[in-house]
């Protein structure tokens, strides 16, 4: 079915609005993994992040606060991972499922607690770019957005750089690929694999807020419906490579825009297979990336000093 202007860029603001939170936690995640930490629980990080962001902006009243609140809740999801598995030396996937499990019944629980259920805020306002702002088709989905949006892509560029010109880079590599010949020169793994995972959940953390502050002004349980596990996949159908991982969450976000659209067309399709189809498109993408891409050596693998763990 052929989309008027309108529509088109009905599906632009909506790709952003749902690619975006899923950026800031993929890219957390792409940084988790490049030292060999694989966090099942993203999801767990973007839904504590939504819903401390939303509570605390609540609270005060302040949306960085919100955003700052929801950034350390993401940290404090990753510390629970990092204590079970990088510390105990916990199976990082099975700890992963399981701390997605506790947050989502803490922060349902919490929501009834401090507001009854949903806690509704006041969100971001919107800030047109000039003259960008009024091109057609276009404009209002890219340069009329909440200041979030643009934060994210200034983001995206300083990981860019990061990733082309930082020693750090190198150094993450070195240890998801060869801890022991890392460590033997002189680098410390655990300390790199907890700051890899902290940054991560940092980032997922603000990519909660950015759901919640940025897009939809309120917090209800499991309001991230999945998200965080697209973020994850996407690092694989990304090929653990910032533009490929940017261009397999804009995917996403495209696929989603499209099945809300399509749930509204007479087809006498129940809505519900629209509902299905960004979470269709990431198990198709992933089964057929799975082959081809190589992961780093030991990602998943725990270690402790001068030995890699199962």
């Amino acid at each position: 079915v052929p989309m008027s202007d309108a529509q088109i860029t009905n599906v632009l603001e909506s790709t952003v609005a749902y690619a975006g939170p899923m950026l800031w936690a993929a890219c957390g995640e792409l940084v988790s993994e490049r030292a060999g930490v694989i966090n099942i629980e993203l999801e767990g990080m973007m839904l504590g992040g939504a819903f401390a962001s939303a509570w605390a902006t609540a609270l005060t009243g302040n949306l960085f606060a919100g955003i700052l609140v929801g950034a350390l809740c993401g940290v404090a999801v990753g510390a629970i991972q990092g204590v079970v598995s990088l510390y105990a030396g916990a199976n990082q996937v099975l700890t992963g499922i399981l701390v997605n499990t506790v947050v989502l019944g803490g922060t349902t629980v919490g929501g009834l607690l401090v507001a009854g259920g949903d806690i509704r805020v006041t969100g971001l306002g919107n800030v047109a770019i000039p003259g960008l702002s009024k091109i057609p088709v276009v404009g209002t989905a890219l340069f009329d957005q909440n200041w979030m949006v643009y934060a994210l892509v200034a983001a995206l560029a300083a990981l860019w750089v990061f990733t082309k010109r930082s020693r750090s880079w190198l150094v993450l590599g070195a240890v998801g690929e060869r801890p022991s010949v890392a460590e033997g020169f002189g680098i410390r793994v655990g300390r790199v694999r907890w700051a890899a995972l902290l940054v991560c959940g940092a980032l997922a953390g603000v990519g909660g807020a950015q759901l919640v502050l940025g897009t939809l002004g309120i917090f209800s349980p499991d309001v991230t419906g999945g998200m965080g596990f697209i973020a994850l996949a996407s690092v694989v159908v990304g090929g653990w490579r910032l533009g490929g991982v940017v261009i397999a969450v804009v995917a996403f976000g495209v696929a989603e825009s499209i099945g809300i659209r399509a749930q509204t067309f007479s087809t006498g399709v129940p809505y519900e297979v629209f509902e299905m189809l960004p979470y269709v498109v990431t198990v198709a993408a992933v089964g057929l990336r799975l082959g081809r891409a190589r992961p780093p050596a030991a990602l998943g693998k725990g270690w402790r000093r001068g030995e890699l763990l199962a």
